[in-house]
């Protein structure tokens, strides 16, 4: 079921078939600002990854000596979600447990999202509560993509990123997927990062505790841009599927993938978080859209 919020100034459409953000539209010049999930390259516009954020070493973990599978971003992305509360300016919407998830993932858990719009801004809060009787292990993270070119007239070179403050950044290298400990400077000192279309050959962008809280994808010809705001995110991740692709994902992570050598231990899994029985744990994330 698709559900549509508007105001003023922008309008969202949101799919209760995994939460997922559909539409993301400027009503000044109405254009949709997110990339449409054309299966040629990608079928997806902007999944929410969990209870795991990147692909696990051979598709699983252990928890407690049992062995469970799980494929690269967990299952939320792929279940129906309820649409539990609406109103004027925001949705709420609702995944728990069930027997599938309970095979995959042996922990019992609300996760709420939650979209609110603002001006020309939506605020994307991830609400995870622990409804077991034992601590819940779990990550959680963003997963939006956004047309680039974002103008039928420019090209993909036309684009770079620009940084909230000067960064001097890695990006941690993948290797089929996992994290293999070599990082490649690509920020020395700088807040722009050029943008062409071979910057991805090598799998995603993968930043770790970065100093900014904010990027802003923007063009050389154009006033045309997002910015992305994720604060207490300690991982970010820039991705395009490939060269001809014409989209970019800037990524806010509460998680990150397994490395090569991971141990496969749930509870000792880098970018893990940990949560109490009856306890809650939020982050928001904001995108902006001019």
């Amino acid at each position: 079921m698709i559900s549509e919020l508007e105001n003023g100034k922008i309008k969202i459409t949101v799919d209760t078939n995994g939460a997922q953000l559909k539409k993301l539209i400027l009503k000044k010049n109405g254009k949709n600002y997110l990339w449409h999930g054309d299966s040629k390259y990608w079928g997806r516009s902007a999944p929410v990854l969990f209870p795991i954020v990147g692909r696990l070493k051979n598709n699983h973990y252990f928890y407690k000596g049992q062995k469970y599978e799980m494929t690269q971003h967990g299952f939320a992305r792929d279940k129906e979600f309820e649409l539990v509360e609406q109103s004027k300016n925001h949705l709420t919407y609702l995944l728990e447990e069930s027997k599938d998830t309970l095979e995959k993932y042996p922990f019992k858990f609300r996760l709420q999202i939650i979209y609110n719009i603002k001006g020309n801004s939506l605020d994307i809060t991830y609400r995870v509560i622990n409804q077991d009787q034992k601590n819940i292990y779990f990550s959680i993270g963003a997963h939006p993509a956004f047309y680039w070119p974002l103008a039928e007239n420019e090209k993909k070179e036309d684009y770079y990123l620009e940084f909230e403050k000067k960064e001097t950044a890695d990006k941690h290298l993948l290797e089929s997927g996992l994290l293999n400990h070599q990082r490649k400077k690509l920020l020395n000192n700088s807040r722009i990062l050029e943008l062409k279309p071979e910057i991805f050959k090598d799998d995603a962008l993968v930043f770790k505790n970065l100093v900014s809280e904010k990027v802003t994808l923007k063009s050389k010809k154009s006033e045309r841009e997002v910015k992305v705001e994720f604060k207490n995110f300690p991982y970010l991740g820039i991705w395009s599927q490939s060269a001809e692709a014409p989209f970019i994902c800037i990524e806010p992570w509460q998680g990150i993938a397994d490395s090569v050598d991971s141990t496969g231990k749930l509870e000792d899994k880098e970018g893990i978080n940990e949560l109490k029985s009856g306890r809650k744990f939020e982050c928001t994330h904001t995108i902006s859209i001019n």
